[in-house]
């Protein structure tokens, strides 16, 4: 009997960062959606995460308003937000939007897994 992959996305600007969590997400056994675009995350509807990796500086939108909106919705707010950001007020700005945790940029990859682990069994 098997199991389905827990699913992860990850919205970030920067389709380098994009490009290299996912595959490393990939290869740990997770299935990856991304996206570049703040706004396509609020489109959510099916195949919800288990967990978002949410950058706070997004084009489209903010992310720290995407965080307050899908922990708003009945639909949404459980799914565990781990915001990501070079900011120096990252620890603020995660704890003030109601994301679950956060990392600030740059950051290992070995630290990102750990966290998404709190978060998600496998």
């Amino acid at each position: 009997m098997s199991e389905r992959l827990k699913r992860i996305m990850v919205a970030d600007d920067d389709p380098g960062i994009v490009d290299a969590i996912e595959m490393m997400l990939e290869f740990e056994g997770y299935q990856v959606s991304s996206t570049v675009d703040g706004a396509t995350v609020l489109d959510m509807k099916e195949n919800l995460p288990d967990l978002l990796l949410l950058d706070i500086w997004m084009s489209g939108e903010d992310g720290r308003d995407i965080c307050r909106k899908l922990k708003s919705l009945p639909e949404t707010k459980g799914i565990p937000i781990i915001m990501i950001s070079a900011s120096r007020d990252i620890e603020t700005s995660a704890r003030d939007s109601g994301a679950d945790d956060f990392l600030a940029k740059p950051f290992e990859m070995d630290t990102l897994l750990k966290k998404i682990e709190l978060f998600v069994v496998k």
